[in-house]
């Protein structure tokens, strides 16, 4: 666990990211090493990374708003519609079969990686204005795919805010704001289904776990911190590169858990 809560905290704060991406299949390791009960393992893992996510995000969030790279209207007008995205989320991840959510998933995110790399980062933001239905749709679809998977959502916001015209800084800081809010009601709803289903997991909460918590959050807060600051001294254009090749490992990854499923 403190080995993974290094990386996670840094690429966190980096990307603007939670980093459930990675914490959600090392978590999965570690509690089928230690035999946790087969049927609840991904909820624990996933309702856990949810927990972690909400104090790093916040790190991330205060040191990217130093730069001026957070824009807090985008967050609650856009926002809003990502929190009811993440709460049907929630509830339908109590009962669900992840296959077909990890293939679309994986696709939408490979399509992501592509835009980016080939995106010309300009000098100056030139924010679109996003019409409402657009921001209820993808709101909605963000909180919605975010939720069963444990993720802040910021592999999707952050091409998204791009698109609308955002500098990849600002995109950044922006989706680790909203990436709080999945993350908080992200997590109760799994502390919720997780009482309301008597699951007994050891030192746990609802699908909280307790000790990684306390063990995952002072590393991923303190190396978010570096993270954060480290990206304004990047130049912008090889961030959007960065961030798309990014993209494009996790969609791998996701296509490599599909096919083995």
């Amino acid at each position: 666990m403190v080995i993974t809560a290094i990386p996670v905290g840094f690429v966190a704060g980096l990307f603007g990211i939670g980093g459930g991406l990675i914490t959600v299949p090392f978590l999965y390791y570690i509690f089928s090493y230690i035999e946790v009960e087969q049927q609840f393992l991904m909820h624990l893992a996933v309702g856990t990374s949810f927990a972690i996510i909400i104090p790093t995000s916040i790190v991330s969030v205060l040191t990217h708003h130093k730069f001026k790279a957070v824009d807090f209207d985008i967050v609650k007008n856009y926002g809003i519609y990502v929190i009811v995205g993440v709460i049907s989320g929630t509830i339908f991840a109590a009962t669900l079969k992840t296959k077909s959510l990890i293939l679309f998933f994986s696709i939408i995110i490979f399509i992501l990686g592509i835009y980016l790399l080939f995106l010309k980062e300009k000098e100056k933001d030139v924010v679109k204005n996003i019409k409402l239905h657009t921001k209820i749709i993808m709101g909605f679809l963000v909180g919605f795919i975010s939720a069963p998977m444990g993720i802040g959502g910021a592999i999707m916001n952050v091409p998204i805010l791009k698109f609308f015209g955002y500098s990849i800084n600002k995109s950044i800081g922006s989706a680790a704001a909203i990436g709080f809010l999945i993350a908080l009601f992200g997590a109760s709803g799994f502390l919720i289904t997780g009482t309301l289903l008597k699951t007994n997991l050891p030192l746990s909460i609802g699908f909280l776990n307790i000790p990684a918590f306390l063990i995952f959050i002072p590393i991923t807060t303190y190396m978010a911190r570096l993270g954060a600051r480290t990206v304004h001294k990047i130049d912008k254009n090889k961030i959007s590169k960065l961030f798309g090749l990014f993209l494009l490992i996790v969609a791998g990854k996701f296509i490599f858990e599909y096919l083995r499923l």
